[in-house]
């Protein structure tokens, strides 16, 4: 992980921890090169996950690191998630890592996991709001007094204003538990109003991640993520899905993508399955 706020406490006494890959200006290269060594010989994988909204010298440091230990183990995966819900993803690859999938299926079931987090915010405004689509007609409406604004980043966009007749956020369509994060904004709405409309299972609650306010363009927020708990509806959902061999570097891959290349998916006709080549010895669990 970019950020140790992201690093979710464990839901059980299994699941393992994240490593934390730091940003330039808290890390000399050097060190950060090391640590990255160690962790591969540790582990032989890792998983680094990153949101988007993390600072371009960040993100080419991730890319250095890899370049400059030529390792085909280092798995770089940029989300769009909103920062809740990249902890809490980071949070279902962790508890994915010790089961017997692959490296290279954990790392691809990460695109996969993300449909399935509803990820969003209560926002005293959208003015600053640039990562979901904002009207005109909205913007407008935000600078009215008291307003309020539930907005949904994943699965996919929705905006609605707060009022008395406003429809709520269609929420998931299966048993979730939901985890909130309140900044500076003094609201009850998330638990009173949107979670027992969505039927939660349980709420829970953590601190603010840092760079939620910047991710939403405000402090006033209560910022939410609805998903699923259970580590075995988990593994069942990832066990469903067709696996394949990466064309490019040879990885398991579930979806349309390789997690560790990010290569696309052969075409059918151009697919050739390679037998024995993923059962030379278990892996070691990667580093998430």
């Amino acid at each position: 992980m970019t950020s140790a706020d992201l690093v979710l406490p464990p839901t059980d006494q299994q699941t393992p921890t994240a490593a934390l890959l730091q940003a330039p200006e808290a890390q000399p290269l050097d060190l950060a090169i090391g640590d990255m060594n160690l962790l591969l010989e540790q582990h032989g994988y890792v998983i680094a996950v990153y949101p988007a909204g993390i600072s371009p010298a960040h993100e080419r440091r991730l890319h250095a690191i890899r370049s400059v230990l030529e390792s085909d183990r280092i798995a770089l995966l940029r989300t769009d998630l909103p920062p809740l819900g990249v902890a809490v993803l980071v949070r279902q690859l962790r508890q994915l890592s010790i089961c017997d999938f692959s490296p290279g299926v954990v790392a691809s079931a990460a695109r996969l996991l993300a449909h399935y987090i509803y990820a969003g915010a209560l926002l005293n405004s959208v003015a600053r709001l640039d990562r979901v689509p904002v009207s005109l007609k909205t913007h407008a409406k935000s600078w009215l007094p008291g307003s309020q604004f539930a907005v949904l980043a994943g699965p996919s966009p929705q905006l609605i204003r707060i009022g008395p007749s406003a429809e709520l956020p269609t929420g998931p369509p299966f048993a979730t538990q939901l985890l909130v994060a309140k900044g500076q904004l003094s609201s009850e709405w998330v638990q009173q109003t949107l979670a027992p409309a969505w039927g939660v299972q349980a709420i829970g609650e953590c601190a603010l991640p840092s760079g939620s306010p910047r991710w939403w363009g405000t402090g006033k927020l209560v910022e939410f993520a609805s998903f699923l708990p259970d580590v075995s509806v988990i593994y069942q959902l990832v066990s469903s899905v067709r696996r394949e061999s990466c064309h490019w570097c040879g990885m398991e891959l579930i979806g349309d993508r390789c997690g560790f290349c990010s290569s696309p998916l052969a075409p059918p006709e151009n697919r050739m399955r390679s037998p024995g080549v993923l059962s030379l010895g278990a892996a070691a669990p990667p580093s998430t």
